[in-house]
Order: C-alpha cells, then sequence, then structure tokens
C-alpha cells in the first residue's frame, strides 16, 4: 500500500480553479492517479505527524500550492534511484521557498542561495527509514510558531540537514510549479494544459544525457520502437532478451565469417544495441521498474558483449589468425577492469558529493583545475568539447558501432584491434585524469562499503584478515606512503601475474613451474595488505587492481598448462559474471550474494589454479579450468535464482512479525 498525504496548510490550501476545484483535491486525485492507493489530507503539522508516525511504507508527500502534470508526480512516486527523492524545480527562489544544491543526482545541501541549482517542488516521496524523523520533525514545528506556508520546506530542509540520502527528481518536458497566491494560477495551469503530457513522456523516456552514437543514431527514433513495444505488452526484460538472442546471432555470423555473414551480423549488431536502449526506455515510459530488471539489464548488457567479442575471437582464427582468440581474452579482460574502475569511481564521487567539506581540496592544484574544467565541459551541453569529452571514453553505444563497422568492412581481426587500441587509449586517459581528481578529493571510500565482499576476499582470507597482523604486514604498511593508503600493496601481487603471463607467452608449456609458484607467492602477498583500513585516496582502484591480477594469473596458467584458449576465454567469462554481479550489488548498496562464500573467492580460485600448474601433468590444467570453472557457473546461476526467486518468494510466504515490517532479502 503506497499512502500520499497533501498538507493544507498556510494560504495554498484555499486556491480554487477557474472550475471552482480546490487544488487540494486535484492533488489527492492526482496522486491516486500516480499509483497511491490511500491519499489523506492533512490540515496542519499535527495531524501530519500522526500520518507520518503510522506509516509503515514508504509515503508520498506534497503541499497545496502544486500545479503539475499527473505524470510529474507519477514519476516521482515511481522513481528507481532510491527510498527518499525529492521533486527539484527551475522556478527562482522565493521567500520561504527551500534551494537546493545537487550533485550527480543527489541533493547534497538545502539552504544555500549561493551554490543553489535548483529550489524544492514542495513534493517529494520519503523511505521508511527517513519517516521517523520526518514524523518528529513535523510534531516539533507543530509545537512552535512557524510560518505554515513554508512548513514543507523546513521539513525537506531538516531531513537534508539530518544527512539523510535524498536524491534529486528534475521536471524536464513537464510542467511543475508552485504557485503562492490567486494570481500566479492561471499562468502555471495555461503552462500544464500547453504540454501534451503522452508525447512528453514518451520523450522523456530517452536519457536526458547519453552518448553520440546513441543520440543521434539510436535515440532519434528508437522511441518510435519503445510506443509499438508499449502498445503490444511487451515488458522491458521481454525486449533485453530479443536483444541478446539479436547479439547471440551476431556473434555467430562473426564467427562463420564471408562478407555476407560480416554485413548480416554487424546489422544484427546495429539493432541488438537499438533494442538494448529501448528497454530502458520502455521501462521509463510505462513506469515498470524492479531491481531484477535493472540487475538483468546490466549482466545482460556485458554478456552480450563479451559473447560478441567470442565470435570475432573465433571468427579471426577461423580465417588463419594464430592469436584470435588471445586478442578476444584481452579485450574482455581490457573491458572489465575498466568497468570495475568505473564503478568504484562513481562509489567515490557520489561519497564525495554527500561530504564536500571534505572532498574541498586545493581548487589551485591539478586536480581542482580538472575538476573544474570538467564541470564546464560538461555544463556547455551540445558543444564540439561536451561531444568529444563524451566519446573519448569509448561508450557502449560507440563500442557497438565501432565493432559492427569494422567487422562489417574488414572483419574480426581488425575488430578486435580496434576495439583493444580505442580502449586502452580511453583507460589510459580515464585512469590518469580521475587518479588526479581523487588525490584531490581525498575521500577515503573504501571506509563507506563491504570491502571484503568487493575485494572478493574469501573465507580462507577473511579468517586470515581476522588475525592478529603478521610481523611482515606490519613491515609493509609502515612502508606506505601516509595517506596513500594501501594501493601500492595492490599493484604488487598484480606484478606477479603479469610477469608469469609474458614468460608463458614466451616459453608456453615449457615455462618452468617454479616460475607459477613465484608468481602465485607474490600474486598472494596482497593478502598482506588488505587486512589494515584503508583510507587513502586512491584506494577506490583496489578492486580493479585484484581483478586484474587474478585474470592475468588464471590467462598465464592457461598458457602454461597448454588449455586451449576458448577454455581460458570460457574461465575467464565466468569469473567476469561473478564480479558484474558484486558491482551491480555495489551500485545499489546490496548485501552479499547468497551463495558469495562457495565461490572460493580472488585467492582460493588462484590457489587451486596454481597448484594445477605445479602438477606438471598433462591436461591438468584445463580439467582445472573446465570443473572450476563449471563450478563457478553453477554457484552463480544458484545464487541467481535464490537472491531473484527463492528467498523473495519465502519472505512474501512469511508473516510480518508483530509491530515490525517484513524486511526484505539483499
Amino acid at each position: 500500500m503506497t499512502l500520499a498525504i497533501v498538507l493544507a496548510a498556510g494560504p495554498a490550501a484555499g486556491l480554487t480553479t477557474d472550475a471552482g476545484e480546490r487544488l487540494t483535491d486535484r492533488l489527492a486525485g492526482q496522486w491516486r492517479r500516480a499509483g497511491a492507493t490511500e491519499v489523506r489530507v492533512a490540515a496542519d503539522l499535527a495531524e501530519l505527524a500522526g500520518l507520518l508516525a503510522a506509516a509503515t511504507g514508504p509515503v508520498l508527500l506534497s503541499g497545496a500550492d502544486l500545479v503539475a502534470h499527473t505524470a510529474v508526480l507519477k514519476h516521482l512516486a515511481t522513481s528507481p534511484v532510491g527510498p527518499t527523492v525529492a521533486l527539484v524545480l527551475t522556478d527562482p527562489p522565493a521567500p520561504g521557498r527551500a534551494t537546493v544544491r545537487e550533485e550527480r543526482g543527489q541533493v547534497v545541501a538545502v539552504g544555500d542561495p549561493a551554490g543553489a541549482t535548483g529550489v524544492f517542488g514542495g513534493a517529494l516521496r520519503v523511505g521508511p527509514a527517513d519517516l521517523p524523523f520526518l514524523a518528529a520533525a513535523a510534531e516539533r514545528a507543530a509545537a512552535g510558531a512557524g510560518d505554515p506556508a513554508s512548513a514543507l520546506d523546513q521539513l525537506f530542509a531538516g531531513l537534508a540537514a539530518r544527512g539523510s540520502l535524498i536524491f534529486a527528481h528534475r521536471v524536464r518536458l513537464l510542467v511543475a510549479h508552485r504557485v503562492g497566491a490567486e494570481s500566479e494560477l492561471p499562468a502555471a495551469e495555461a503552462a500544464v494544459a500547453a504540454v501534451d503530457e503522452d508525447k512528453a513522456e514518451l520523450r522523456l523516456s530517452v536519457k536526458e544525457r547519453d552518448d553520440f552514437f546513441t543520440t543521434f543514431f539510436v535515440s532519434s527514433w528508437s522511441p518510435q520502437v519503445t510506443r509499438v513495444a508499449a502498445r503490444i505488452g511487451l515488458s522491458p526484460t521481454g525486449v533485453t532478451m530479443i536483444s541478446v538472442a539479436f547479439a547471440v546471432a551476431a556473434a555467430v555470423l562473426f564467427g562463420v565469417g564471408g562478407r555476407a555473414a560480416l554485413v548480416a551480423g554487424g546489422v544484427l549488431l546495429y539493432l541488438g544495441f537499438v533494442l538494448d536502449c529501448v528497454d530502458g526506455q520502455l521501462a521509463r515510459y510505462t513506469r515498470h521498474f524492479s531491481a531484477w530488471g535493472g540487475w538483468l539489464d546490466t549482466m545482460a548488457d556485458r554478456a552480450k558483449e563479451y559473447v560478441v567479442y567470442a565470435g570475432l575471437g573465433y571468427g579471426a582464427t577461423h580465417a588463419g589468425f594464430r592469436y584470435g582468440w588471445a586478442l578476444a581474452i584481452a579485450a574482455m579482460t581490457l573491458q572489465t577492469v575498466r568497468h570495475m574502475t568505473d564503478a568504484w569511481y562513481g562509489v567515490l564521487h557520489d561519497e564525495a558529493a554527500r561530504r564536500p567539506r571534505a572532498a574541498a581540496g586545493d581548487a589551485d592544484g591539478i586536480g581542482g583545475k580538472l575538476n573544474a574544467a570538467s564541470t564546464k565541459v560538461q555544463a556547455d551541453t551540445g558543444s564540439v568539447s561536451y561531444w568529444l569529452k563524451r566519446t573519448v571514453v569509448f561508450p557502449i553505444g560507440e563500442r557497438w558501432a565501432l565493432i559492427a563497422v569494422t567487422a562489417a568492412l574488414f572483419g574480426p581481426l581488425v575488430s578486435l584491434c580496434a576495439v583493444l587500441v580505442w580502449g586502452t587509449l580511453a583507460f589510459g586517459y580515464t585512469g590518469a585524469l580521475r587518479t588526479l581528481r581523487a588525490w584531490w578529493m581525498r575521500v577515503p571510500v573504501m571506509t563507506t562499503v563491504d570491502v571484503t565482499l568487493h575485494r572478493d576476499d574469501g573465507p580462507v582470507l577473511q579468517r586470515f584478515a581476522a588475525a592478529r597482523p603478521s610481523g611482515v604486514e606490519r613491515l609493509l604498511l609502515r612502508a606506505a606512503r601516509p595517506g596513500t593508503g594501501v594501493l601500492w600493496l595492490a599493484g604488487l601481487p598484480a606484478l606477479g601475474p603479469a610477469v608469469l603471463l609474458l614468460l608463458a607467452w614466451r616459453w608456453g608449456t615449457d615455462t618452468p613451474r617454479w616460475v607459477v609458484v613465484v608468481a602465485l607467492l607474490v600474486w598472494l602477498l596482497a593478502a598482506l595488505g588488505v587486512r589494515a583500513t584503508p583510507d587513502g585516496p586512491l584506494d577506490w582502484l583496489v578492486p580493479a587492481a585484484l581483478r586484474a591480477g587474478e585474470y592475468l594469473f588464471a590467462i598465464a596458467v592457461g598458457v602454461v598448462g597448454g588449455a586451449s584458449a576458448w577454455l581460458i576465454f570460457g574461465y575467464v567469462f565466468v569469473l567476469t559474471l561473478h564480479h558484474y554481479d558484486l558491482t551491480a550489488r555495489l551500485e545499489k548498496r546490496q548485501a552479499a550474494p547468497p551463495l558469495h562464500a562457495a565461490s572460493l573467492g580472488w585467492e582460493g580460485r588462484s590457489v587451486l589454479l596454481g597448484l594445477a600448474a605445479v602438477a606438471g601433468m598433462a591436461g591438468i590444467v584445463s580439467i582445472a579450468l573446465a570443473t572450476l570453472g563449471a563450478y563457478l557457473l553453477v554457484v552463480f546461476v544458484a545464487s541467481v535464482v535464490l537472491a531473484w526467486a527463492v528467498l523473495p518468494a519465502r519472505a512474501q510466504r512469511t508473516p510480518a512479525p508483530t509491530g515490525g515490517g517484513v524486511r526484505s532479502p539483499g
């Protein structure tokens, strides 16, 4: 059940339209059409406090002075970004109205006119965790002598000052205004009537800011596909599955080879990407959001891309190039490590936005200048520099376009080489700039999440981490520069697998087994640094460094053991699924997968592969890769079924405990 409350306090409570309808009554009807199952009108703050205190789920709250499209309220009510979301308008500040400063979609300050980016729109969705505070604040305000007209703004400001995580919902294409007097009402109603609500909603299904290729070659016509999909009743998940089928078919055609097959594969890949955009547009247009759909979309995007790499690798090898599969493995590894840094930099940036004082470094330093330059370019929407900045980082639209065009015109080998060259340059560009900006922000992001989970530490390492630090570890930690955290300790073990891979590439199966032992020991030295509490500004790079080390070690062991290249690709592919699952949970701040402990951790998997390589028996490494890969895939699939089907169904069958709500599984 969703409760909506209209606070009818102040002069706005008596406003009526030309048709004689009270704004309060119209807002109540709009909330019902927006999806609220119960709507209450609170005459004052005391009544509002009672309603909030009795609520057990999210509450939709607005004042009586809001004139808006119903779709604005529906979008606010169904926003997928977080539990607590506030409507933010671009109207000029007015007396009693709270100003808002937002960064990366989060409200980071309220009541600071100097840095304001908007004003509070008089409506918000309040998550269950914030309801007790808001109820207590409303009760305190009811006992005071505040201005009823600005009561909701004061409650919102108090919620933000408390440190609650509030996301900003902007009105784009649709119309919403707050009116404080009868004279302002006609203009606001005329502005609402001038916009076709359905057409605006269809256009709003397209992301506000997307990449160059997606904006001009996909989103220019994909909304029409979205409208058709909505009319025939396709779900966003159904569109995602069709998109996967298109990508798999393209990968098969790339593997078959021949000009006709390559051109057809390029076309299918493009159409698959169009559908990949349509599934999100359909979710926004129909307002059908779910945690499962968001997770599936993330996983499907990466799985499709890597299946295409497999098709290109097979096609290049089939055409006579010896290292076709090696290029496919390199492209997959590079892209995954890039995504790991992207995810952790996003967490870092969000933490910096929530703690602007801690993030404020030397504005004259190189990091501060880069931060200011980036902000300026991003604000100059549509300029050449804006599109260059968005394109040079090699986003997914540009990747799929490059693959489709180069594969169709030149073949799989050129396509893989193009992806690797552009991807490497983009990784170097973004990595260098983000590192400098992160050093300037100096936000210890690794202290805000479950580090052992997102580093993918296994049970053995977690038990080891609980023990008293060894003398060697204390020596290594003392050697680290103050304020840099344990970054170099993560980089040290990655060196071992990298050197092993180079030697294996040179010597192949003749690589001495003692080299594998040394590389494994150096790789496991990472355990000596992960027990310390990370507090450096560059520790957001640690998980990506661990991912790179594990992938490189697995590839090197496969080469030393003479395993087939496609088998090595398959093993690393399964690893990426496991790690993308963790990344998706990181972005949503969700709990660990149900069977995470059974995945053995990066150190457990590396030890098993290292032992297989040292054994030296013919075919043992291939057997180890196939067995461990199959085991991890079974664990991954079982964990997905448990997390998204079994446990939610069990939670629904379990009656709620007396006096409390039901806590859904992570």
